[in-house]
């Protein structure tokens, strides 16, 4: 499903009339209240309301309409289109655009391909694997160029790395 993106995993049930209760993937959970369908076990369905408990979404999905019910999804993810999600500023990408693009360096030398994006609240860093792994911070002084259209990412050199910017 390389056309969908997840946004969200049921974690729980809610209630007795078949309500879910998800661990939103999105930065901004306020995002969930304007879905209208949801992929979930590769079946589209449709979003009956939204509600929040905290920083957890509480969904009412159409024909899910017991606990016993939704006791099925537990640990599933909520996927939508990706022509669906939503618009990302210039210079802003999704994890799973930058997950496997390639990382190498202005003197083009293969680091190795981006295994996972870790979020440390001050800055992203890439965590890349090849012959060694790296983590490569998302910095503008470490990031040189993200190429989505081509999965290609040019970092500086790792020896010229500073991190005093």
């Amino acid at each position: 499903m390389d056309d969908y993106m997840n946004i969200g995993q049921v974690i729980n049930t809610h209630g007795t009339k078949g309500e879910l209760k998800v661990y939103s993937l999105c930065d901004d959970i306020k995002r969930f209240r304007k879905l209208k369908t949801v992929f979930l076990e590769n079946i589209e369905m449709n979003v009956v309301w939204c509600q929040f408990q905290g920083n957890r979404v509480i969904l009412k999905i159409e024909g899910i309409d017991s606990m016993e019910e939704a006791e099925k999804y537990k640990t599933k993810y909520l996927k939508v289109k990706k022509e669906d999600a939503v618009k990302l500023p210039d210079g802003r990408f999704f994890v799973v655009d930058i997950i496997d693009c390639k990382v190498i360096d202005e003197k083009n030398v293969e680091i190795g391909k981006v295994y996972d994006v870790i979020f440390t609240g001050s800055n992203d860093v890439y965590w890349v694997k090849g012959n060694k792994e790296v983590l490569v911070p998302a910095l503008e002084s470490i990031v040189v160029k993200i190429d989505i259209k081509n999965k290609e990412i040019i970092i500086k050199p790792l020896e010229v790395w500073n991190y005093e910017d």
